[in-house]
């Protein structure tokens, strides 16, 4: 297994439920786990995240839900639709519905359908794919 340079490691508050919407209803994979630590690394195409259950181990200060707050992680797919469907099957909200969007870079404009939704923590997840033009 190769690893990506930068792979954030989320604190959760339990390790099974975290697992229960990453790979169960989002369709991530499990790469590997260490369960007497109770954590794990799961991919999904080409994005690896690091789930370990809270510790004490990494804490800067007092973690109060929605963790993460100030952050969303944008994940591409190609899939996107699908992900929609699935998460409305499981009766999962979405924190933003599925519209298309564009963001201009350096001159070039850039067209991606995307929505939002909170994992069990409370972790802003932005799931894009692009749009041709």
């Amino acid at each position: 297994m190769q690893f990506n340079s930068l792979i954030p490691e989320l604190s959760v508050e339990n390790l099974l439920d975290s697992l229960r919407f990453y790979v169960d209803t989002l369709g991530f994979k499990i790469e590997y786990q260490r369960i007497e630590d109770k954590f794990a690394l799961v991919s999904f195409e080409n994005v690896q995240l690091m789930l370990e259950q809270v510790n004490g181990h990494w804490e800067t200060a007092p973690l109060e839900k929605p963790f993460g707050r100030g952050i969303n992680f944008q994940i591409a797919t190609n899939h996107l639709e699908a992900l929609v469907h699935r998460l409305q099957k499981k009766g999962i909200s979405l924190f933003r519905p599925a519209e298309n969007q564009q963001y201009t870079v350096n001159g070039t404009i850039y067209r991606q359908r995307e929505f939002l939704v909170q994992d069990p923590d409370g972790y802003l997840l932005r799931f894009c794919q692009k749009i041709e033009s």
